[in-house]
């Protein structure tokens, strides 16, 4: 699948959002990085990263949907336990309303492909 493939794929990193992050740095500091030209996807191939999406209604590639739909529901099962914790800094509200976000999104990447 190399330079000819048309879909649109999810980065392995499909929740840690580093365009956000690039953005927020930018807003503050005026400082801005560079995104990498390509990027590991939840498929396993490497594509440019301008072929990769976060949003489920863009994302083309079933083994991405996929993938993503994993990390969420992973994800939020992580935002639930780490919440319940003793000590812990997020109430459990906040920890279910976090869970409940990753959830539908992961519903969202488990609808059939745009």
């Amino acid at each position: 699948m190399g330079g000819n493939d048309p879909h649109i794929h999810v980065g392995t990193n499909v929740t840690h959002g580093e365009a956000a992050a690039r953005n927020i740095l930018a807003a503050t500091f005026g400082l801005a990085g560079d995104l990498p030209s390509h990027v590991t996807t939840g498929c396993g191939l490497r594509v440019p990263y301008a072929m990769t999406s976060p949003r489920p209604d863009r994302v083309t590639c079933l083994a991405c949907r996929e993938y993503a739909r994993n990390e969420h529901l992973r994800l939020a099962e992580t935002a639930e336990r780490l919440s319940r914790m003793p000590g812990s800094t997020v109430s459990s509200a906040q920890g279910k309303q976090a869970a409940d976000w990753h959830r539908a999104l992961a519903r969202e990447f488990s609808d059939a492909a745009g």
